[in-house]
């Protein structure tokens, strides 16, 4: 991806030290389902050092942002714990995990080609920058509130599961 085509999607969505995730919609915008309605297109780029990798499609489900929300708030409060985006999709997993003083290790997994290749990008942040993610997250969900609930989608299996 060249410095053009990253201008060219303005301000991140959501930003983890190298990682960058921009929300470009609904991957199915009229579905009202907790399952279909919910997922996001996105595009999510990582560069660390001399290393890009870029994933673009619907990867991520709010639900995942919602999880990340919930655990980044928890883990500013406590300063204990981990939290992440566990994509149900293989392109895409972040953890965090509360060390001590007050740092955040950060762990991002990405790849456009998850049977081929895999990434991965280890960093870390300070405990002060996780009111900005948590901030980016109700961002995100204001914007795409989460549709319907699990509990009463009839897709078998247990309820609230994915498939």
């Amino acid at each position: 991806m060249s410095q053009r085509e990253i201008d060219s999607l303005g301000a991140a969505d959501l930003q983890i030290v190298g990682l960058r995730i921009w929300v470009h919609g609904r991957q199915f915008p009229d579905s009202t389902d907790y399952w279909d309605g919910n997922w996001l297109r996105i595009t999510a780029y990582c560069m660390v050092g001399e290393s890009r990798v870029r994933v673009h499609g619907s990867v991520v489900h709010l639900s995942e942002i919602a999880g990340l929300l919930r655990g980044c708030e928890s883990l500013s409060e406590t300063l204990a714990g981990r939290t992440g985006l566990d994509s149900m999709e293989q392109n895409l997993k972040l953890e965090l995990v509360a060390k001590k003083l007050g740092r955040v290790a950060v762990d991002i997994q990405i790849t456009p080609e998850p049977m081929r290749e895999s990434h991965r990008f280890r960093d870390e942040i300070d405990q002060t920058n996780l009111p900005a993610i948590i901030a980016a997250c109700a961002r995100i969900l204001e914007k795409y509130p989460l549709r319907g609930r699990p509990q009463l989608q009839a897709r078998g299996g247990a309820p609230g599961l994915p498939h």
